[in-house]
Order: structure tokens, then sequence, then C-alpha cells
């Protein structure tokens, strides 16, 4: 039995959001996203794991190698869940330049 893994929970890690960022930009294997860390292959190995149990990538078998891929439907789901939360800080910061003018006005 294999739990769908919380994508938040997944990129809550500093090492997967890096791994993300590498990904994001062109596919990558296994052995090419370890290369940009300095830890061990099995802990890479593992992230990767991780973002391909929540969706984050996908994998695709070409020749002997096993390529990684960015989902980015998944993190549109991740964008569309942290969107109002930015439009409300947004308005918050705002309405806070606004006093904060009308304040410097006054003196």
């Amino acid at each position: 039995m294999n739990l769908r893994r919380d994508v938040f929970q997944a990129i809550a890690d500093p090492t997967r959001r890096a791994i993300l960022l590498l990904i994001a930009a062109q596919s990558m294997t296994a052995g090419a996203i370890a290369a940009n860390f300095d830890t061990a292959r099995p802990t890479v190995s593992k992230h990767l794991q991780i973002l391909t149990e929540c969706g984050l990538l996908r994998q695709e078998q070409n020749g002997r190698e096993m390529y990684y891929h960015f989902n980015p439907k998944k993190m549109k789901e991740v964008a569309d869940f942290i969107e109002p939360f930015r439009k409300m800080w947004d308005d918050r910061f705002n309405k806070l330049e606004s006093i904060m003018k009308n304040y410097k006005s006054k003196k």
C-alpha cells in the first residue's frame, strides 16, 4: 500500500525545493541531480521518491536511464491554494502603505 504524500510536506524541505528548481529548467537523471548536491546519492534518491509520490515529479524511462520531469499541474494546485493568502497580504500591505502616506502628509 502506497499512501500519497502531502505536497506541502514535500516542499517544506529545502533540498526538495532545490531539486524542483533544477528540474523545472530541464528533465534530468537521478545521477545528474545528485551531482548538484553535497549529499549521498541514496539521500537524493529518497527526495526524488517523495517528490514523485506527491506528484510534483514524474519519471520517464529513456533507454537505460530514468529521467525526472517537473509536473507544473501539481505545482499549480499549490499556487492556487496559496493565492488567496498572497492577495490578503497584498491588501494589508497596500492599506498600511496608504495609512503611512496619509500620516507623512499630515506631518
